[in-house]
């Protein structure tokens, strides 16, 4: 018997089996098209496999409180076509034998770094995604961080830099943290493609503000022993100095932290994180029964 993992993405889906001792046995991405097209790929790529338990990130935002009705479902997301599916009902109908456990993308890549990544050691900590969007997971006391909903620090609002002007990218909240700071908004502001800015383009420090303020805010509301980001914006070698600079500089000495070289970090598993974590949280399940 196997387990599986499913990091469900807005461009693409990654699929992963592993044997009960994580060593993966097979992996591949699917583009993310429509949920027919796309479920249909999933399904066959895990046909060979008999697995006691699939762990699935999806982006959201989700539905996941196992008392409501949009349970599984992916609820008011801007890709097309997705709105309102309900993931986990598609996968319990083909495998009903199968546990599923249900997540963000973004909680289960901060469960991936906290147990084998950048945090590992720690009882808590936050991951950032900055790429298309940004999304942030969070795991306290070693498990993954929910309420009535799951985290959205991504459309959480941020003060303006007083030379901003732009309007933000966002569909639903226009100047939220995505829409100033996620990868669009660098070529909203300049015209170019993120990576193709030099890295002395003056964007770089708007986009450090930002970010780094967020972070000074996951601090103070959250505490966390640990501050892991990635993405396809932080592919930028420079960006994560400046955002430390620009966190230092707005928590303005308010709260202690441990030295910002240790607090805040890059991803340990670049564009790993998230089907590691899938799989743990699958391995975890096949362990408790």
């Amino acid at each position: 018997m196997y387990i599986g993992g499913i990091e469900a993405g807005g461009t693409k889906m990654i699929c992963a089996v592993a044997d009960e001792a994580m060593t993966v046995v097979d992996q591949i991405s699917i583009p993310t098209t429509t949920p027919t097209e796309t479920l249909t790929a999933i399904f066959d790529f895990f046909a060979p496999y008999p697995m006691k338990a699939v762990g699935v990130g999806s982006f959201g935002p989700i539905g996941i409180d196992p008392q409501q009705a949009n349970y599984g479902h992916i609820l008011a997301t801007p890709k097309a076509g997705w709105q309102q599916i309900d993931l986990v009902g598609a996968l319990s109908s083909q495998w009903p034998d199968t546990a599923i456990i249900w997540t963000t993308d973004v909680n289960a890549a901060a469960y991936g770094e906290l147990r084998l990544g950048a945090a590992q050691g720690k009882n808590s900590c936050v991951y950032m995604t900055v790429g298309t969007g940004i999304g942030a997971g969070v795991v306290r006391e070693g498990a993954l961080f929910q309420g009535i909903g799951h985290p959205e620090i991504g459309h959480t609002f941020v003060k303006r830099h007083p030379e901003d002007s732009y309007q933000g990218t966002c569909p639903y909240h226009h100047d939220c943290l995505e829409g100033l700071a996620a990868g669009p908004s660098l070529e909203g502001r300049t015209g170019i493609k993120g990576q193709d800015l030099p890295a002395d383009h003056a964007v770089w420090d708007l986009q450090a503000f930002y970010i780094g303020q967020a972070l000074v805010n996951i601090t103070l509301t959250l505490a966390p022993e640990k501050i892991i980001i990635g993405g396809g914006v932080m592919n930028q070698p420079h960006l994560l100095t400046k955002i430390k600079d620009a966190f230092v500089q707005q928590m303005a000495g308010y709260m202690e932290t441990p030295p910002v070289d240790d607090y805040i970090a890059a991803w340990a598993l670049p564009n790993q994180s998230g089907i590691t974590g899938c799989l743990l949280l699958a391995q975890e399940k096949v362990g408790q029964k």
